[in-house]
């Protein structure tokens, strides 16, 4: 048989007093079985073949010495309770009132064996009568297990389980027997017979009678401990050593055919290769490498008393053709990553005047710069300048031409291009002299001469309180006297003006009028500095603030009564109402007085509570989470009657629920179901109510599930496909220590792995 590469370990303690010693299973890599006996299914009690068994068939009630092959247990004061056989429906089980004398419960003939080869014998047993039947006293069952050669006439192997007593529940227990078959030998005969007394009990079901093949677990590594090797084609021919490495578990001693592959599927047979080191030259191409192992010579070429070991790959990655590069880059080739490193960076492009230009020469590697400086213009006239303009890339010409000056009337201007200057000439005429004292000599530039002007000074007009003399030195009339100093101490609305007729000051003015249209708390008081009325005091207003909410799609009517008598109302948007009604949410101020000199301003702030809208319900791990898709004061609940304000439910158990998310204002409810799935990271059977068992809540709900469970070593101890699983931490009714425990789930098309804790 091909053997899986997976190591058994023992699948239950061997029973732990010396009778039972030669029991026992295969420590090793088991091979699929070459025979199974699960003793079919169905609601129809049958009968074994002819030479099967010792006792006699009872379709019903089976006593002392008889036998059936029911799917039910449930005869006598027995236990009731179903096979052995993992996704049986109305599975059967071989079920034996054992008789006084010993007989033989079960003998069938195994075919197609290999000679030199190690086997394991399997079957599961349990003890029907509970501990209470007749009367505490029942005889417990005791099987013994033995394996013939061919003629019935020698005895290779055997073995008791020894006394099996009965237990409150119903209790499966499982017993192997390992063996090896001598040469030229192909088949054996199987006996499973009473070993137990006569009397009130030993009464047995048997299931799943198992017999496969029994060899060594084998891997395969390089002399750097490697399960396997992955190259770049750059690093090849490559060369290593390959080694087989037995458990020595099962055989004896170990003969090897190595083989290759090129696709892992196809094998070839590698001729002369056929010790436990392999030798490895010139591999270009990715290839996988195997052992076939057979405990004897005879037998590496049966397909069915082989084992092979672990697939040895060497993987050839291909090189990649050498990238085109730029000139600044240089490509190296990475044997690690089997790859090419770039590096290297373009060169900066140069700054440059605005008349020159860069262009990258692919050739030299370099900027190419190109361009001349516009030239200078010439000619210039004495007062320009050229200067160069960088961002017009031009010259740019300033300077003016000096203004030609003002001249007299006598004077000529001429520019001088030497010097860049007007040149002025000429000479005024002379001025007259001997003038009166009140004469004056100008010249006149219209007719370019002196013109004299003047008149003896007119005696001035005098004020009442003055006298004048003309003083012929300095040609003026000297006036003297002093006008009477003007009043002091007037008050600010008061004016002094001077009259020339009685030669005194007059004073005249009112005081400004007091005002008297002022508001009821205005006061007034007059500034003699400003010399007005000053109107002082602030209008009395009290400020009110009020939020409200409605449902959205509805009407609010607001209210501006604040409970004073006579009231006048001015809202903002013009309105004169006591009451207003909206349909938007806002601010809204209303300002509310009366003939009490005293104001209020009421600010009503408006919310609208939108209905909730449920944007998702997701799962994380045991808890729910709910997402609204708007925003707004809203509570959760998972039933429609329990409500929580949190968004999140902790410690949910899996299965389905109706989601409920409402606003608090009684604004609106939305609703939706979700199937919530939950893998238990624990669970602790110790009947406490509490995590009592592992249980996948919902995985009903799916259209198709399987659920498979093992325990550390990789022994399958529970299984469910298509309908609800729960699990209480026990294997054929025996509690399960604490430790933890693999799973494989499949929902649909999704596939979860991973690992539980059962604590004690």
């Amino acid at each position: 048989m091909k053997r899986t590469n997976k190591i058994w370990c023992i699948l239950i303690c061997f029973l732990c007093i010396k009778a039972h010693a030669q029991l026992g299973f295969c420590e090793g890599n088991s091979g699929d079985p070459i025979f199974i006996e699960t003793f079919g299914t169905g609601t129809t009690s049958t009968a074994l073949p002819p030479g099967t068994t010792t006792y006699t068939f009872a379709s019903f009630d089976p006593q002392d010495g008889f036998y059936t092959v029911s799917n039910t247990t449930g005869y006598f004061d027995w236990h009731n309770t179903s096979d052995h056989t993992v996704g049986d429906v109305n599975g059967k089980s071989l079920i034996v009132n054992a008789d006084f004398t010993a007989g033989e419960f079960y003998k069938t003939t195994i075919n197609g064996l290999c000679e030199n080869t190690s086997y394991e014998f399997s079957s599961w047993v349990l003890n029907l009568l509970p501990p209470n039947g007749c009367g505490g006293n029942g005889i417990p069952i005791n099987v013994r297990f033995e394996i013939w050669d061919i003629t019935d006439t020698n005895l290779l192997a055997s073995g008791d389980t020894g006394n099996i007593s009965g237990t409150t529940t119903p209790n499966w227990q499982q017993y192997g027997l390992v063996f090896q078959t001598v040469p030229s030998q192909t088949a054996v005969i199987l006996k499973m017979i009473n070993n137990g007394a006569g009397g009130c009990g030993n009464d047995l079901a048997i299931d799943d009678i198992v017999f496969k093949t029994c060899g060594d677990f084998i891997s395969i590594s390089d002399p750097s401990n490697n399960s396997g090797i992955s190259i770049c084609s750059s690093q090849t021919p490559y060369n290593t050593t390959i080694t087989a490495l037995p458990d020595n578990s099962i055989f004896t001693s170990h003969f090897y055919q190595w083989q290759e592959s090129t696709d892992n599927s196809i094998w070839v047979d590698i001729v002369g290769e056929i010790n436990a080191e392999l030798i490895l030259n010139g591999i270009t191409s990715s290839m996988f490498y195997r052992a076939k192992v057979a405990e004897s010579a005879t037998n590496l070429n049966d397909e069915d008393c082989i084992t092979f070991s672990n697939v040895f790959p060497v993987t050839v990655i291909q090189a990649p053709i050498e990238p085109v590069v730029e000139c600044w880059e240089f490509a190296t080739f990475n044997d690690t990553t089997c790859t090419w490193d770039i590096t290297g960076t373009m060169p900066e492009e140069p700054s440059v005047e605005c008349w020159e230009t860069t262009t990258f020469n692919n050739t030299t590697c370099n900027w190419d710069i190109t361009g001349t400086q516009p030239e200078e213009p010439t000619n210039l006239e004495c007062w320009e300048i050229a200067t160069f303009n960088d961002t017009t890339c031009s010259w740019d010409i300033t300077g003016t031409q000096p203004e030609e000056p003002s001249i007299e009337c006598w004077e000529t201007t001429t520019f001088n291009h030497t010097t860049c200057s007007w040149d002025i000439t000429g000479t005024q005429p002379e001025e007259p002299t001997n003038l009166a004292c009140w004469e004056t000599a100008l010249f006149n530039n219209v007719t370019c001469s002196w013109e004299i002007s003047g008149s003896p000074p007119e005696e001035p007009s005098l004020e009442c309180w003055e006298t004048s003399i003309f003083n012929t030195i300095n040609c003026a009339w000297e006036v003297s006297g002093t006008q009477p100093e003007e009043p002091t101490n007037l008050a600010c609305w008061e004016t002094a003006l001077f009259n020339n007729v009685i030669c005194s000051w007059e004073i005249t003015g009112t005081q400004p009028e007091e005002p008297n249209d002022l508001e009821c708390w205005q006061t007034t008081l007059f500034n003699d500095t400003s010399c007005e009325w000053e109107i002082t005091g602030l209008e009395p207003i009290e400020f009110i603030e009020e939020n409200l909410s409605f449902c959205e799609g509805e009407e609010l009517t607001l209210s501006g009564n604040i409970g004073i008598i006579d009231p006048s109302y001015l809202w903002d948007s013009g309105e004169i109402t006591e009451e207003i009604v909206v349909t938007d949410p806002g601010t809204y101020v209303v300002e509310i007085s009366n003939n009490t000199c005293f104001t209020t301003v009421k600010t009503i702030h408006v919310i609208q509570n939108e209905s909730p809208i449920i944007e998702s319900v997701i799962s994380d791990g045991s808890a729910i989470i709910i997402t609204a898709a708007n925003i707004g004061e809203f509570e959760y609940s998972l039933d429609g009657i329990q409500y929580q304000l949190s968004n999140i439910f902790y410690g949910v158990q899996g299965g389905f629920y109706n989601v409920y998310v409402r606003d608090i204002h009684g604004c609106g409810l939305s609703t939706t179901v979700h199937l919530h799935f939950v893998i238990p990271k624990f669970f602790t059977p110790n009947n406490d109510g509490i995590n009592d068992v592992f249980a996948l809540r919902g995985i009903e709900y799916y259209d198709k599930s399987e659920v498979y469970l093992f325990d550390r070593y990789g022994k399958l101890i529970k299984s469910s496909r298509n309908q609800p699983f729960i699990w209480d931490g026990t294997f054929n009714n025996q509690s399960l220590p604490t430790s933890d425990y693999w799973y494989i789930i499949r929902i649909n098309d999704q596939e979860f792995k991973g690992h539980f804790s059962l604590k004690r």
